[in-house]
């Protein structure tokens, strides 16, 4: 079982910037183990990628969040990080933290490919 707890959502002008974090914890979880991510639903809409590692360390984005965002992790504090910058109205949404074990398939973007999920944390971006 593993545990994920984000925070760090706010309401903020265009242009502005937010770092969330997720903590991970539970019996089962060590970094090695898992592969992070960060997704986000906006209402009436789909939950869609935004970030994540994929099984060669390597980091992926969304095309439109491209050079606006960076993930990163701490893994001596289990903590996964997403700095956004120059954020934008059409980045409001609930953003949320997962997880999946390492030897999972699938595109880091396939919801299917996490089995861990944190409850999210609101970000509101007004124009």
């Amino acid at each position: 079982q593993v545990y994920l707890v984000e925070s760090g959502g706010d309401s903020v002008q265009a242009g502005g910037s937010l770092r969330l974090s997720c903590v991970a914890s539970g019996p089962t979880y060590t970094p090695r183990r898992y592969l992070m991510g960060w997704f986000r639903q906006a209402p009436g809409k789909e939950r869609e990628g935004v970030a994540a590692f994929d099984n060669r360390g390597n980091t992926n984005y969304a095309d439109s969040v491209k050079g606006r965002f960076t993930i990163s992790q701490e893994t001596a504090k289990n903590t996964l990080y997403l700095q956004m910058n120059d954020l934008k109205p059409e980045d409001t949404a609930m953003y949320f933290c997962a997880a999946g074990r390492v030897e999972y398939s699938g595109s880091w973007s396939a919801i299917t490919r996490y089995n861990y999920w944190g409850q999210g944390t609101q970000v509101t971006v007004s124009s």
